[in-house]
């Protein structure tokens, strides 16, 4: 590892600990933290050829009153030093934030796009009311759930999300999974949980390889639900997070060992009525069950 990855990444590790005391409340712990990291990023400037760097950015003025949701976008200028590859040091900016749409704006955006719409101010506006909905957690790092507690006589179901087939794999940006069971009107009966960012891509498939624990005793859904896996994936021009398919499993799919299921366009239909195949070629979601059993 290069000395300027392990200098961000103890940056990294430093502000992580002084937001979490932050979080917590403890205040003194919190600014004894944020005042290592200040002195590290200040050693790093002072060692820097004058030329690198304006007179403003080695300032280091204080603000006292910053709160922890302005600090926290320090975070994500050290992350993205580690993922970028020109040679260090450099200006770094906070990347604009990536939306995850509402149901209804998406596909709104996509309907533009498919018509010849050029102008990316127009889906800037389509998106911009998104800010209005609570955050998710970065698709990244995923919302997977620990398994449930094992109740007598009640199943869980462990559902492995090994690949997905898709004919330009290859270019698809960030991909996860975000897993729901629904009832027949569509309405969530579980939380909703997101994969990590699939780990491969080979030829016309993503590779996922993560377990996803159902947060319900199989006993207990609802007759007529269905599990939903929505492929998403992130589009740098429109700076949206898109679906691009869907597939479903009902009930009477829930077995142990391995099943393919059929991707469908998007939008997703939660209520199972317009479907329509995403593609003509044998290209599928594969999956493997696993069945938790307590007697």
């Amino acid at each position: 590892m290069s000395e300027v990855n392990k200098s961000v990444q103890k940056w990294h590790a430093s502000f992580r600990k002084a937001a979490d005391f932050d979080s917590w409340g403890q205040l003194v712990e919190a600014v004894d933290e944020y005042r290592i990291l200040a002195r590290q990023l200040q050693k790093e400037v002072q060692s820097t050829n004058a030329s690198d760097f304006t007179e403003e950015q080695k300032s280091s003025q204080s603000k006292e009153d910053f709160k922890l949701e302005e600090l926290k976008k320090l975070e994500t200028i050290i992350q993205n030093i580690l993922t970028y590859n020109k040679a260090f040091p450099f200006d770094v900016q906070p990347v604009p934030s990536r939306k995850i749409l509402a149901p209804g704006e998406e596909e709104n955006l996509e309907l533009e796009e498919e018509e010849g719409a050029e102008e990316e101010d127009t889906a800037a506006a389509g998106a911009g009311s998104t800010e209005a909905f609570p955050p998710r957690a970065p698709a990244s790092r995923g919302t997977l759930l620990p398994r449930l507690p094992s109740e007598p006589g009640m199943t869980l179901l462990t559902l492995k999300i090994e690949k997905i087939g898709l004919k330009d794999a290859g270019q698809c940006i960030d991909p996860y999974m975000t897993i729901s069971v629904k009832d027949l009107n569509g309405v969530d009966v579980n939380p909703v949980q997101d994969t990590p960012v699939a780990c491969r891509k080979e030829d016309t498939y993503i590779h996922f390889s993560v377990d996803v624990e159902i947060q319900r005793h199989v006993e207990k859904i609802p007759k007529g639900a269905a599990i939903f896996f929505e492929f998403k994936h992130y589009k740098p021009k429109k700076r949206f997070t898109s679906t691009k398919c869907f597939a479903f499993m009902e009930m009477d799919e829930i077995k142990p060992g391995p099943i393919v299921i059929e991707l469908y366009k998007k939008p997703t239909d939660f209520k199972r009525k317009k479907l329509q195949l995403l593609s003509r070629k044998q290209l599928y979601l594969h999956l493997h069950q696993t069945l938790h059993k307590d007697s």
